[in-house]
C-alpha cells in the first residue's frame, strides 16, 4: 500500500517549533522510524505552508495513493476550501494533531476538515502519525 501523509503549515519546523508541545523530533526522523515500522509498504511526505499545494497534494494523493494522513495544523480549523477538498476524495484520510487541540486555546477545539475523515487522532504527540497509518493499514486503505 501506498501511504502519504500531507503535512501543513510550519510542521516543517518540527523538532525546533515550540518543542513544549511538538517535541524535539524532526519529521524526517518521523517518517524514518514509519518506512522501518512498516516495512513493505511505502510511506511517503507532501509539506507545505500553502493552503492551494495543500489541496493539489490531497487531489494528486486521491489518485495514487491508498490512504493519507493529514495533518492540516492551523488550517484544520480555518480552511472550508481544504473541507471541500477532502469531501471530494475516493480514499481514506485520518487527521493527525501532534498536541491534543481540546487542551489549548479554544479556536482550535473545533476542525473543519475532521468531518470528512475517518477518524481523528489527537494529542500523541508524532507516534499519532504511526497510530494512522496503523489504522490505514489494517483498514486496507
Amino acid at each position: 500500500m501506498l501511504i502519504r501523509i500531507i503535512n501543513g503549515p510550519n510542521l516543517d519546523l518540527l523538532g525546533t517549533r515550540e518543542p513544549s508541545i511538538y517535541g524535539t523530533v524532526s519529521f524526517a526522523e518521523v517518517l524514518q522510524e514509519l518506512q522501518r515500522e512498516f516495512r513493505g509498504h511505502s510511506i511517503d511526505l507532501f509539506q507545505s505552508n500553502v493552503e492551494g499545494e495543500l489541496i493539489n497534494a490531497l487531489r494528486r494523493a486521491d489518485q495514487e495513493c491508498d490512504g493519507v494522513v493529514l495533518n492540516a495544523a492551523g488550517y484544520s480549523h480555518t480552511s472550508v476550501a481544504l473541507r471541500d477538498a477532502l469531501s471530494t476524495m475516493d480514499i481514506p484520510v485520518v487527521e493527525v494533531h501532534i498536541s491534543n487541540i481540546h487542551a489549548r486555546e479554544e479556536f482550535r477545539h473545533r476542525s473543519l476538515t475532521a468531518v470528512h475523515c475517518v477518524g481523528v487522532i489527537t494529542g500523541f504527540g508524532t507516534a499519532g502519525y504511526r497510530m494512522a497509518v496503523d489504522h490505514l493499514l489494517r483498514r486496507g486503505g
